[in-house]
């Protein structure tokens, strides 16, 4: 009868701590895994705040991992939120190509992907892009130049993004088609890329073509590779490719980099200097004259849309979308997000007044 007694509360035990384990496993399981690019640049640590607030209301949960610049850390952060049983993964890739390989395990596990404001390339294995119009950023950067020219035969020096970032290559794209006209006419001339000046009279470039040039100006998205290349740039140029120039930069950590080599060369009377993504510190050096404009790109914004189309997936719907992206495999199905240009004269209203940044946070404004 003992024996019988013991038998019993030992499978009582064991039922309990199977219960127990198994409420455990399904606690720690995920529905959205989010895959940033790194942690130290402001853009992304934002991004993951407001992640985890869009989905504050929701019966779903979300895990968001960084990759630090490592396309073989991406790939194990995709792995890892795959292995707690996520639905659905957004992921902005480090290395567009690279992110293949994770996007494919992803699809194979039966998860939706959804890539998210750089596009994963030469892979069927993404269902959906949120995303800037990144051409009109491009657009949006040169006009500003154009717009600001004097005079003929004005140097302009070009600065682009990452080779591996396919946005860096949609917003080149966008920036030539409004430059090139100009640079074709003598309003500028091309004072830091002989493969600009070699393809100065083809207004829609390749991709190969556009490849050429961004070799060249390529500042890898990195603060003092931007420093560096500037530096090189104005110590080779000649006394006509100084004084009043304009100056193409891609985002604001270079825009800043760049202003500051320009501002303390003696021959540079003048600058025009364009960024993207409205930084902080961007702000302030556009209150301070030291940078010309940045395009912002309201991250609110992209962050839901990006969650809203993740929550129609786990519902079972059809998520809302508004045009599509070749990634060089397929058409990817996409939802757009507005850009704003801001400049001294409307940073209160494009980013005080609609809640954005604080007052507080700027001197002199």
């Amino acid at each position: 009868m003992k024996s019988s007694l013991k038998a019993i509360s030992l499978l009582v035990v064991i039922m309990l701590f199977t219960i127990v384990a198994a409420a455990c496993g399904s606690s720690s399981k995920v529905s959205v895994g989010i895959v940033l690019p790194t942690k130290d640049e402001p853009r992304w640590v934002q991004d993951e705040q407001r992640f985890k607030d869009a989905l504050n209301g929701t019966k779903y949960t979300t895990e968001i991992l960084f990759s630090q610049g490592s396309s073989a850390k991406e790939k194990e952060n995709v792995d890892a939120l795959i292995a707690k049983g996520i639905k659905v993964l957004i992921i902005c890739p480090q290395d567009g190509d690279a992110a293949a390989a994770s996007v494919e395990a992803a699809k194979k596990a039966g998860i939706k992907v959804i890539s998210y404001d750089r596009l994963i390339t030469n892979t069927d294995a993404v269902n959906y892009y949120v995303t800037f119009d990144s051409v009109a950023v491009g657009k949006a950067q040169a006009k500003y130049l154009v717009d600001h020219a004097k005079g003929k035969g004005q140097p302009l020096y070009l600065y682009a993004g990452a080779a591996s970032d396919n946005n860096a290559f949609l917003f080149f794209q966008g920036a030539w088609s409004v430059l090139q006209p100009k640079i074709a006419d003598g309003t500028f001339k091309v004072a830091n890329s002989s493969e600009a000046v070699s393809l100065q009279a083809t207004a829609e470039l390749s991709r190969d073509q556009l490849s050429k040039i961004i070799g060249q100006v390529t500042t890898n998205w990195d603060a003092n590779e931007a420093k560096n290349k500037a530096q090189t740039h104005l110590t080779a140029a000649s006394a006509d490719k100084k004084g009043d120039v304009a100056i193409l930069a891609p985002n604001d950590g270079t825009a800043r980099s760049i202003a500051d080599v320009f501002a303390t060369d003696k021959a540079i009377t003048s600058f025009f200097v364009t960024g993207q993504d409205a930084e902080k510190a961007s702000i302030q050096y556009i209150i301070d004259s030291k940078q010309s404009m940045t395009v912002f790109k309201d991250v609110r914004t992209l962050v839901k849309d990006a969650m809203g189309m993740a929550v129609s997936i786990l519902d079972g719907k059809t998520p809302e979308t508004t045009g599509s992206y070749k990634n060089g495999k397929i058409d990817v199905k996409a939802k757009q997000t507005n850009v704003i240009v801001v400049e001294k004269s409307n940073v209160k209203s494009a980013l005080i007044d609609s809640g954005y940044y604080q007052a507080s946070d700027f001197k002199g404004l």
